[in-house]
C-alpha cells in the first residue's frame, strides 16, 4: 500500500474522457478556424526562431525532432526541416495540419492531441513545444510534461515556451475565436518542469507585441531529460 506521501502519477490523474474529447473538439475547431490568420497576427517570431538555432547546434544532423503543437509549420517546423532533421509535428487542428504540409511537405504531421503522446511509440532526440502546453489545464500540464520527458532519448533535449501569466484553463478571445489557456508565473514554470524529472539549462525571457493584441512576456525554456 503506498505512503500517504506519494506523490500521485500524472499519467493517472486523467478526467473523464469524454469531458475531455468534447474540450478537445471545442479547441480544434477553434484553431481551424483561425487557420492562415495565425501566422499574420504572429508574423515576427526571434524568440522562437533563436531558440531553435540554439537547439539545432546541440543535434546532430539527422536528429529525430517532434514539434509539439505545430499550427502551420511555420516558423518551427521548416526551420528544423531545412537544417536536416527528421520532422515529425503534432497538431489538433485539421486545418493547420492542411497549411503545414504545403508549408513543410518534407515533414510528417499528426492530427494528434498533445497528450495523444505515446512515449513507447518513438524516441526523439529533441522535442519542441512553443506555446502548446498553455493549451492545456494547469492539472495536466505535469502529465504532458511526463510523456514529453519519456519520449526523449537519454540526454535529449526539450525547447518550450509560455506566456507568463497566472492563468488556468481561462477563456480568451483570440482571433475571433475562443480558446482555453493556462500560465504560470515564471518560477512555478521551472518548478512544474523540474518536478517532471527535466533539467533546466536555459531560459530566455521576450517581450512581445503581436499585432493587435495586448504586448505580453515569453518564457524560453531549454531542458533536458535527467537520469
Amino acid at each position: 500500500m503506498p505512503s500517504e506521501n506519494t506523490a500521485p502519477d500524472p499519467l493517472e490523474q486523467a478526467p473523464d474522457p469524454q469531458a475531455w474529447a468534447e474540450r478537445s473538439a471545442r479547441q480544434a475547431a477553434a484553431f481551424d478556424a483561425i487557420g492562415e490568420r495565425y501566422d499574420e497576427a504572429f508574423p515576427r517570431k526571434e524568440g522562437q526562431e533563436e531558440r531553435v538555432r540554439r537547439l539545432l547546434d546541440l543535434l546532430p544532423p539527422d536528429a529525430h525532432v517532434l514539434d509539439l503543437g505545430s499550427g502551420t509549420g511555420l516558423p518551427t517546423t521548416r526551420q528544423l526541416a531545412a537544417a536536416g532533421a527528421r520532422v515529425t509535428g503534432y497538431e489538433i487542428s485539421g486545418r493547420m495540419i492542411e497549411i503545414a504540409r504545403r508549408n513543410v511537405p518534407e515533414a510528417t504531421f499528426v492530427q494528434a492531441d498533445i497528450l495523444d503522446l505515446e512515449p513507447a511509440e518513438a524516441s526523439y532526440d529533441a522535442i519542441v513545444a512553443f506555446f502548446s502546453l498553455l493549451c492545456l489545464p494547469k492539472a495536466r500540464i505535469p502529465e504532458a510534461l511526463s510523456r514529453i520527458r519519456a519520449s526523449l532519448t537519454p540526454g535529449g533535449l526539450l525547447c518550450l515556451s509560455m506566456v507568463e501569466a497566472d492563468l488556468d484553463d481561462a477563456a480568451i478571445p483570440f482571433l475571433g475565436s475562443d480558446i482555453r489557456v493556462s500560465g504560470y508565473p515564471r518560477e512555478e514554470l521551472r518548478r512544474v518542469v523540474a518536478g517532471a524529472g527535466l533539467i533546466v539549462e536555459d531560459e530566455r525571457i521576450v517581450s512581445y507585441e503581436p499585432e493587435g493584441a495586448r504586448p505580453e512576456v515569453q518564457v524560453f525554456l531549454t531542458c533536458r531529460r535527467g537520469a
